[in-house]
């Protein structure tokens, strides 16, 4: 496990979140600890339930903590993916949306567990570091017309002509 790795709080679908996660992204269910037989914890779960799912994706160690309905997700956390390309960004948008997930404006979304993403590619976060004020402005009023970022009408919108 990493020094620091996020903990996500679920309302009993920790195992299941960590193993979609897992399966779209690569990576691994690490460890899964479950509640005692006498839980003193006030949450609705009983002994033999999943408490903790440890697992790891790009590297990185995540925890999925099945808490109780106390705390959902919110936006003012999210987990952001750097996409190779367009067909990455499809393919994770249509993925994380499908089953009770939503899209967002400007490529954020929240999966079917109500957790926030936001899908941009390498190419994009590269464009927004060149310090080109005009052209990031230009990307960036084309943005707020998106739900699923396209990186093609973003870049032309950058470089000033039509998509």
């Amino acid at each position: 496990m990493s020094k620091i790795s996020p903990c996500l709080w679920y309302n009993g679908q920790a195992e299941e979140a960590a193993r979609f996660y897992t399966s779209l992204f690569g990576g691994s269910v690490d460890f899964i600890s479950r509640y005692p037989d006498d839980n003193p914890s006030p949450s609705p779960f009983k002994g033999g339930d999943v408490l903790l799912v440890e697992f790891t994706l790009f590297g990185e160690s995540y925890q999925a903590l099945n808490g109780g309905p106390k705390f959902p997700f919110t936006e003012a956390v999210s987990l952001s993916v750097a996409c190779r390309d367009q067909a990455e960004i499809d393919r994770y948008f249509d993925a994380l949306t499908a089953d009770g997930g939503s899209p967002g404006p400007c490529g954020w979304l929240k999966d079917k567990y109500g957790l926030s993403w936001q899908l941009v590619t390498q190419e994009i976060m590269d464009l927004y570091k060149t310090g080109d004020r005009p052209g990031i402005q230009r990307m960036m009023n084309e943005m707020m017309t998106m739900q699923k970022l396209d990186t093609a009408r973003m870049k032309a919108a950058f470089e000033g002509r039509p998509a």
